[in-house]
């Protein structure tokens, strides 16, 4: 079998863009709701059953309350209620990463302490 020698153009786009000194763009890409693996897991994970629009409500006690609830009514869990809730929660804040508000990033730490209270896990 014959090796071919693979030649390198370089862009005349990025000589340009490195001469310059600006960071180059990522074009946009279309996500569509299919592609967006965190929103699936949220939306079909076997950790629980989760009431629309949870993580929006306005008070941490909302918050937990609302975890609590889907986590000892879900069928789908598969640990324990209270690991289930606390699981999900950090996930979604994980998944927020940078882009999260600081208010609700800090409603949302404060609906875990919230979350084991309720628990009795003081």
């Amino acid at each position: 079998m014959a090796t071919h020698k693979r030649t390198t153009r370089k862009s005349p786009r990025k000589s340009a863009t490195r001469k310059t000194g600006t960071a180059r763009r990522k074009t946009a890409t279309r996500t569509t709701a299919s592609n967006r693996w965190s929103q699936r897991v949220t939306r079909e994970s076997d950790a629980l059953d989760l009431k629309r629009g949870v993580f929006k409500l306005t008070s941490a006690k909302k918050i937990a309350t609302s975890l609590k609830r889907s986590a000892e009514h879900s069928k789908r869990r598969k640990s324990g209620a209270y690991r289930s809730a606390l699981s999900m929660l950090t996930f979604y804040i994980n998944r927020a990463g940078k882009g999260l508000p600081q208010a609700q990033r800090a409603r949302l730490e404060r609906a875990k302490v919230e979350l084991k209270h309720q628990f009795g896990r003081d």
